[in-house]
């Protein structure tokens, strides 16, 4: 019986224990399922990310916002004119019983390296003027008979006129900047930086370019300078000027000379620009500014044979002109701060004083053009118009109305009083114009 027993347990000891049986179907689930959860999960967490990176980052390295540019002008000092250059005798009323004393003017004589010294100084200021220009080059590929690809480059010269915190602003011509895949700026000590178009105009041709301060090397940095803003006022006639830029043509050229005419205008659409036109020669695809003998930006250079709205040329001749910086002061601002201009399409004028009372047209600004498919067509402006009033600002000449008009927004709708002819008298109204 015993033995029996301990045959059945050795029996029991030599039993084979067999495996579960796989389920395939289940594991492979579980496998797809685990996946797919996974997957789920990145998806969930980079989208997390993407989300809160950005949040983050402007947590722990927020980044510095730039500062609005308000140009600050700069009354031209009183430039010294021949007829004071003449030493008058310096008369006293004698006190009485005393002797009069007379003074001898001595007659000076110039020399030859009085002439030198006098341009040697000059020089000088063009030397620290020359830290605010630059070089704006805009590159263009292109692609010759035989498939070739090459680089088309164009260059104008540009002047540094603010810093916001962020950003070196350079005013340029907008034309170097059209249908350009690249721009470049090349400060006075041959530094080479990346810039951004950010602003333009289409009228006057200007455009605002901007150099991030952190990708200009500190020690070119130092050696710039933001350029002194002058305002050309009425004594501006005869002023001794400098060319600086690119007046013949070539990079860093000068020209000296003076203003002879700064009475014309050009009539652009929503802008009147003074023209001052010098005695100095230039070159048909010049650019760069003109400088007073205190160091002030007075004016924009204009090309040679530019043509205005009417296609009447500049003079007629190479003779270098500029628009007054006076005339350009707050659109530059506007372009600086990367702000749209605002646009109605109107070509004008002031209304002369002798036509105001003679023939009774009203003050303001008058309409002599309308831009085709305008906002000042579609809200019904017509030429012979004379502008009043835009929203709640009196206009009494263009130069006001271009004044008010930079004040708008595009996109907005303004009100525009004006006055218009009549069978018998000039009658007011009051249109809506959605300005572009």
């Amino acid at each position: 019986m015993e033995e029996n027993q301990t045959s059945q347990d050795i029996e029991f000891i030599k039993e084979k224990v067999k495996e579960r049986p796989l389920d395939r179907k289940k594991l492979l689930r579980r496998t797809i399922l685990t996946a797919s959860m996974a997957v789920i999960f990145g998806l969930i967490a980079c989208l997390t990310f993407l989300v809160l990176e950005p949040v983050f980052t402007n947590l722990l390295y927020p980044e510095q916002e730039p500062e609005p540019v308000e140009l600050q002008e700069e009354d031209i000092e009183e430039e010294m004119r021949p007829e004071d250059m003449i030493l008058e005798e310096e008369t006293e009323t004698p006190p009485p019983e005393t002797e009069v004393i007379q003074s001898v003017v001595e007659k000076v004589e110039l020399e030859m390296s009085d002439y030198q010294r006098l341009y040697r100084l000059m020089y000088g200021l063009v030397q620290e003027t020359s830290r605010s220009m630059v070089t704006v080059t805009g590159v263009v590929t292109d692609m010759d008979w035989f498939d070739n690809i090459y680089e088309n480059q164009g260059q104008s010269a540009g002047l540094i006129v603010a810093e916001n915190g962020r950003e070196l602003l350079v005013l340029t011509d907008n034309a170097v900047l059209e249908g350009v895949e690249s721009l470049s700026v090349v400060f006075s000590d041959g530094t080479r930086c990346s810039g951004t178009r950010k602003g333009q105009d289409e009228e006057t041709g200007l455009a605002i370019v901007s150099v991030l301060l952190e990708d200009i090397p500190e020690s070119t940095r130092e050696g710039l300078k933001t350029a002194v803003l002058g305002s050309s006022g009425s004594s501006i006639l005869a002023t001794p000027v400098i060319a600086l830029g690119r007046p013949l043509g070539s990079p860093s050229s000068l020209v000296y000379g003076m203003v002879t005419s700064a009475e014309s205008r050009v009539n652009l659409v929503d802008h009147n620009v003074r023209l001052l036109t010098t005695d100095m020669v230039g070159s048909a695809n010049s650019s760069g500014v003109l400088v007073n003998l205190s160091g002030q930006v007075i004016g924009i250079l204009r090309p040679s044979g530019t043509t205005d709205r009417k296609g009447a040329d500049s003079e007629g001749s190479d003779l270098l002109t500029a628009y007054s910086m006076a005339d350009l002061r707050t659109l530059i601002e506007r372009l600086s701060n990367g702000a749209r201009v605002p646009h109605m399409g109107v070509t004008g004028s002031d209304v002369p004083e002798e036509i105001h009372t003679e023939l009774g047209v009203p003050l303001g600004a008058y309409v002599a053009e309308i831009e085709m498919d305008s906002p000042a067509m579609r809200a019904g402006i017509q030429s012979g118009d004379v502008i009043t009033a835009l929203g709640a600002t009196e206009i009494h000449s263009f130069a006001e109305y271009q004044e008010a008009l930079m004040n708008l927004l595009p996109d907005t709708s303004t009100a525009v009083t004006l006055m218009r002819q009549g069978p018998e008298k000039y009658q007011e109204m009051t249109v809506d114009v959605l300005l572009d």
